[in-house]
């Protein structure tokens, strides 16, 4: 049987894989055949995801990505245990809710250093000599708040609309090396934040949250479907895009 989203036998760094839609990539890729380097700040959720993981061979690397500048040594002695990658994906993130008025330029810096500069860099480290194999697709969780406006999301939504606006530039940069850039930008997904920001949230509030997405709200296994469609051979035409995956929440 030919199963077109098969990715035996390839390697991909997944960031944030300790909680959410990072884990849930991660999980999908191994289930998919391939090797999976795990990247996060808490060791012992990353171990618990590769618990949730078939085969062997993945990798757990623990790692800041605040400390932008050394991503790339980081990322290159990295590859030394598993070899070259064929893609990444940077799903780790920071999302705060905060009104204009409360706003600081250092709020603003970690949301921006984690979400944009991060993944920037984390490209830049891709292209590095022995890092990545003859091309490879390179994927962002953006964020369907970086396409819509929505109340006290500023800070995160100009990190998102900043990486749906590099992934075109990049995409068309790294063409012929090969590399493919796009991004996926999911609507309100049922991970940990979201059981967070239900008992934050007045009831009614979160009605309406529900209401914005006329397909219901999303599984982590939504977007992650979407992740390994753009990072597998499917995806082998596709770059410069972002796929919005938000149960209708921005056909509104």
């Amino acid at each position: 049987m030919i199963n077109p989203l098969d990715v035996s036998g390839r390697c991909f760094l997944v960031t944030g894989a300790s909680s959410g839609l990072g884990r849930e990539i991660a999980i999908l890729l191994s289930q998919l055949g391939a090797r999976v380097i795990l990247a996060g700040r808490n060791k012992k959720e990353l171990l618990k995801t590769v618990k949730m993981m078939e085969g062997e061979n993945h990798v757990i690397k623990p790692f800041d990505l605040r400390d932008v500048d050394k991503i790339p040594r980081w990322l290159k002695d990295s590859v030394k245990e598993t070899g070259p990658l064929d893609g990444l994906v940077h799903s780790a993130g920071v999302a705060i809710t905060l009104p204009l008025r409360a706003l600081n330029r250092g709020r603003i810096e970690e949301t921006m250093g984690i979400n944009f500069y991060a993944a920037l860099i984390l490209t830049k480290a891709f292209r590095q000599k022995g890092v990545c194999s003859n091309g490879g697709s390179v994927v962002y969780i953006s964020s369907v708040a970086g396409l819509i406006g929505i109340p006290g999301l500023s800070a995160y939504s100009s990190s998102k609309g900043a990486l749906n606006a590099m992934c075109k530039s990049l995409a068309m940069e790294l063409a012929k090396e090969n590399i493919r850039i796009n991004c996926v930008a999911p609507g309100h997904v049922m991970t940990e934040i979201y059981k967070k920001t239900k008992t934050i949230l007045p009831p009614e509030n979160f009605e309406a949250l529900e209401a914005a997405h006329p397909l219901g709200l999303g599984k982590p296994r939504d977007v992650a479907n979407a992740v390994v469609f753009l990072l597998g051979d499917t995806g082998r035409w596709i770059t410069g895009t972002t796929m919005v995956v938000d149960g209708g929440c921005s056909a509104h």
